[in-house]
């Protein structure tokens, strides 16, 4: 299901593109409010992610079993990112909540929530939890220097009243780039393991018991040098386009990897992530989307049990 903000009707706003469609991209002003967001004013509408609750006594320890993160003594309030991953170590599922002492509430990308409630729904077996897609009533909004908060879907716009200047998706997403902070679905692919993104430490608790894909988690972070590594692009500013999602990065006339997120920045220009072979030296200028690049290492290419990734 689609969802459509009321704050798309503020003066000025501008509707983002898919995947982001239902909230605004900008309110005509997108430098200005990527200074706020760093500066910690104001809030960014993210009403179009899918929001989950899980209730029951069992909630923690059985996300726990089943996901990447250390959840079982997780203190309400408490932030967290946590990934569902595939027999084989890749990358199903993204999600970032908290418990509040009674459920764990979490979000997902646009329109992953019925697939991971489905999912999970399946995995209950004997435990005493409830899963439910909350999406209907409860929305996303990001508080400058406050994080992410889950509030009632038709309270969004008395939240505007109160949060103080709204700044759009792409001031959110330039600001993500600039971090190294990679979006599933955007910066990933149904290859991707958490050790290329450097998503360990971050999302992947590597020192608790079993999950689903562990073996091929450790096995990399043991050995080390990741099929696969995610850097930051410094794109050619005097071209008029940004690369578009999944253009081909080319190092000469090889495809070395992909492009995931761009955007432009309001200091750094415009810059993407993009996911490349490990083995593409970490020097060499690039061209991504028929834009020259240069790159900026996230994840080292040995990054390993010795060498941990360097995201921003």
């Amino acid at each position: 299901m689609t969802y459509r903000s009321p704050l798309l009707d503020l003066p000025d706003a501008v509707e983002a593109d898919p995947p982001d469609s239902g909230v605004a991209w900008h309110y005509a002003a997108w430098s200005a409010e990527q200074r706020r967001l760093e500066a910690g004013e104001g809030f960014v509408d993210l009403s179009h992610r899918g929001v989950l609750r899980i209730e029951g006594p069992d909630r923690l320890p059985w996300l726990h079993s089943l996901t990447t993160q250390e959840l079982e003594g997780l203190e309400p309030g408490v932030p967290t990112t946590t990934l569902v991953l595939s027999p084989q170590g890749h990358v199903e599922h993204a999600m970032r909540g908290y418990d509040d002492g009674e459920a764990f509430w979490a979000h997902v990308e646009p329109g992953a929530v019925e697939a991971l409630v489905g999912w999970l729904d399946s995995m209950r077996f004997m435990m005493r939890v409830e899963v439910a897609d909350m999406s209907g009533e409860f929305a996303v909004v990001h508080r400058a220097g406050h994080g992410d908060a889950i509030i009632r879907r038709d309270s969004l716009q008395s939240y505007a009243d109160d949060a103080g200047p709204p700044s759009g998706t792409w001031a959110f997403e330039a600001l993500r780039i600039a971090a190294g902070v990679p979006r599933l679905g955007l910066d990933t692919d149904h290859r991707t393991i958490p050790n290329e993104v450097g998503w360990i430490g971050s999302a992947v608790a590597l020192e608790k018991g079993c999950y689903r894909g562990q073996e091929t988690v450790a096995r990399v972070h043991n050995l080390g040098r990741p099929p696969r590594r995610l850097a930051l692009l410094h794109l050619d500013g005097s071209v008029d386009h940004l690369p578009a999602h999944g253009d081909d990065v080319l190092h000469g006339d090889r495809a070395v990897g992909f492009v995931g997120s761009a955007a432009r920045h309001h200091e750094l220009g415009p810059i993407a992530l993009a996911l490349l072979k490990r083995s593409v030296p970490v020097d060499v200028d690039l061209v991504a989307g028929g834009v020259a690049a240069a790159q900026e290492v996230l994840v080292d290419p040995d990054a390993g049990l010795h060498v941990r990734p360097q995201l921003r």
